[in-house]
C-alpha cells in the first residue's frame, strides 16, 4: 500500500531526492512543474485558453512561474503571472524562475496588496499562492485575495494544494480557501483531501510523479495508506480445482424485520455473489417468500434456532441491516455476542450498541464494525471533524481490538493496530439507500471465506465501490441491488 505523508515529511522526501539523484531544487521543481503542465494540457487542451497564473514567494510560487514558461513553450500563447508579493521573503528556487521570466520579458503584474487584484479576465486560474507548508489559518491579504478570487467564480487549478487548505490536521468547516475545481498535486495525494470538509476547497484532484524516491516515501513512519488495486491483487486468492462449497465458508447474516427485509436480502445477495460457499440469513418467517424468489440459493435459519449448536459450524455472523433496536433486536444481539464467534456489526446492531456501550466490552476479538458518521458518533461520542473522528477511530479500533470500517466516499478502514487504510474506489453515483447493506455482506462473504478481519475488510470495501465504479461509467445512478449483482465480475477483474 501506499504511504501517504504529512508536509513535512513531503518535504523530507524532496530534499533526500536533491541529495541522493545529485540533482539540484530547481532540477525537482523542473519535474514537479513539467508534470503538472502535463496533466493540465490534458485538462485544458485548447492553446488559446487565456490563463492566469497566481504565485506567491515561496516554492510553490516558484513552480507557478516555471509552469508559466512551460506553457508557454508547449504552445499555450495567452498567459499572464500575478505575482503576490505579500511577503518580505522570497525562496531561491522562486527567485531563479522569476530571473527565467523576466528575462523572456514575460508578462507579469505585481500584486502588493489584495484590494491591488484586478477584476481577473483570463479564463483560467493557476493557483501557487501558498503550497502546503501553510499550518495556520489565512489572515490579511492572503485572505482577502482568496475571498476576492473566489467571488469571480472562474475555472481554478491549484498547483499540488489549494491556498489556505491544510494538508492534514483539523479542518474547520468555517475554513477560507481558494475554491479549487481540480487540484494537480504531487507523487501523493494529501491525507486531508480524502475527508468530506475538503470538498470546501476543491471539487476534485489528480495525482501525477515528479520523481521523489519512492523507497525513501515509503520506508517513511506512516499511519495513513491508500489501498490500490494492486494491493488487491496480491490478496485475493483465485479459486483452485477440486474446491467445492465447504472450501469458501458458510457466513449467516441476521437481519431484517417485517418492514426492512430488502436490508437482509441486499446483504444476503452480496454474499452470495462475493463466493461464500454457503449464505445462510435468519430473518422474520414473514421474509421467506421474498428469499426464495428471490435468492433461491440463500439457506434460512429461524430466530429461535440461533442456538450455540446451529452456529457452530459457521465461519462468521453478520448481524444489524434492517434489524431494529427494540427489546427482541437487543436480545438477540446479547445473544449472539455470547457466542464469542468472529462478527460483522452494521447498521441497527451498532445502535444498540451506541444504547448500551457496556456491550462494547463483549466485542470478540477480530470483529469488524460498519459505521457511518451519525452511527459512529452515536458508538464513541459526537466528534468535531473527520480529523477527529479518525483519531478517536484508531484509539477505539486499539481499543476494541477490532477493525472499524467507517463508511464515506472514501471509507476509511482503520485497522486493530491502529492504521488508517483509505479506500480509493466509489463515486457519488452510489448514493443510494442500501449500499452499507451490500457492503456487509460482501465483509461477511470474504471473512467467511477465510480472510483475516482486516483482509475481509480491505476486499469488501474495493470491491463495493469497484463495483459501483464499472457500472456508473454507463449510468448517472447505480443501485445497491447491481452492485450486489456485479460484484463477481468486478473481483474477476483483481485476480491474477
Amino acid at each position: 500500500m501506499k504511504n501517504l505523508l504529512t508536509a513535512k515529511q513531503m518535504r523530507e522526501a524532496d530534499a533526500y531526492t536533491v541529495k541522493h539523484r545529485e540533482i539540484t531544487s530547481l532540477d525537482l521543481m523542473e519535474s514537479a512543474s513539467r508534470a503538472f503542465v502535463n496533466a493540465f494540457a490534458e485538462e485544458v487542451p485548447d492553446h488559446e485558453t487565456s490563463i492566469g497564473v497566481l504565485c506567491g514567494k515561496g516554492n510553490n510560487g516558484g513552480d507557478g512561474l516555471a509552469v508559466a514558461r512551460l506553457l508557454k513553450d508547449i504552445g499555450y500563447s495567452n498567459v499572464f503571472v500575478y505575482l503576490v508579493n505579500f511577503s518580505a521573503k522570497e525562496s531561491e528556487d522562486y527567485t531563479a524562475n522569476l530571473k527565467r521570466l523576466e528575462d523572456l520579458w514575460f508578462p507579469m503584474l505585481k500584486v502588493e496588496r489584495a484590494e491591488d487584484l484586478p477584476d481577473l479576465k483570463e479564463k483560467v486560474i493557476i493557483d501557487a499562492v501558498l503550497g502546503s507548508g501553510l499550518n495556520a489559518e489565512l489572515e490579511g491579504p492572503y485572505k482577502q485575495l482568496v475571498l476576492a478570487v473566489n467571488k469571480m467564480n472562474k475555472q481554478v487549478i491549484a498547483i499540488d494544494v489549494p491556498t489556505g487548505f491544510p494538508a492534514e490536521g483539523n479542518l474547520k468547516k468555517e475554513g477560507v480557501y481558494l475554491k479549487a475545481d481540480l487540484v494537480i498535486c504531487f507523487e501523493r495525494p494529501k491525507i486531508n483531501f480524502f475527508f468530506p470538509e475538503s470538498a470546501g476547497a476543491m471539487k476534485h484532484f489528480r495525482v501525477v510523479s515528479i520523481g521523489l524516491d519512492e523507497e525513501f516515501i515509503q520506508n517513511c513512519q506512516s499511519s495513513y495508506h491508500l489501498l490500490e488495486a494492486s494491493d488487491l491483487r496480491e490478496l485475493v486468492k483465485p479459486r483452485e480445482s477440486f474446491s467445492h462449497k465447504g472450501t469458501y465458508g458458510h457466513a449467516l447474516i441476521i437481519a431484517g424485520q417485517r418492514q426492512t427485509m430488502g436490508a437482509a436480502l441486499l446483504a444476503a445477495r452480496a454474499c452470495l455473489h462475493a463466493g461464500a460457499g454457503l449464505t445462510t440469513v435468519s430473518i422474520p418467517e414473514s421474509g421467506l417468500t421474498a428469499l426464495n424468489t428471490a435468492l433461491p440459493e440463500v439457506m434460512y435459519l429461524d430466530r429461535t434456532d440461533l442456538s450455540p449448536k446451529n452456529v457452530q459450524k459457521l465461519n462468521t455472523i453478520a448481524i444489524g441491516p434492517g434489524l431494529g433496536t427494540g427489546t427482541e433486536s437487543t436480545e438477540l444481539l446479547k445473544n449472539i455476542l455470547l457466542l464469542n464467534r468472529p462478527l460483522i456489526i452494521d447498521a441497527d446492531a451498532l445502535n444498540i450498541l451506541g444504547n448500551l456501550p457496556e456491550l462494547m466490552d463483549q466485542l470478540p476479538a477480530g470483529t469488524i464494525l460498519t459505521p457511518h458518521m451519525k452511527e459512529f458518533d452515536h458508538l464513541f461520542g459526537t466528534q468535531k471533524s473527520w480529523w477527529d473522528r479518525l483519531e478517536t477511530a484508531r484509539r477505539k479500533a486499539v481499543e476494541l481490538n477490532c477493525v472499524i470500517i467507517l463508511k464515506n466516499q472514501y471509507t476509511f478502514i482503520i485497522e486493530q493496530s491502529g492504521n488508517v487504510v483509505i479506500n480509493s474506489t466509489g463515486n457519488p453515483a452510489m448514493a443510494q439507500g442500501g449500499m452499507g447493506d451490500v457492503l456487509t455482506g460482501l465483509a461477511a462473504s470474504f471473512l467467511a471465506q477465510g480472510y483475516t478481519a482486516k483482509q475481509a475488510a480491505f476486499i469488501a470495501c474495493y470491491l463495493h465501490g469497484k463495483s459501483g465504479d464499472e457500472l456508473a461509467e454507463a449510468q448517472v445512478s447505480v443501485s445497491a441491488s447491481a452492485v450486489a449483482d456485479h460484484v463477481s465480475q468486478a473481483l474477476k477483474g483483481l485476480i491474477k
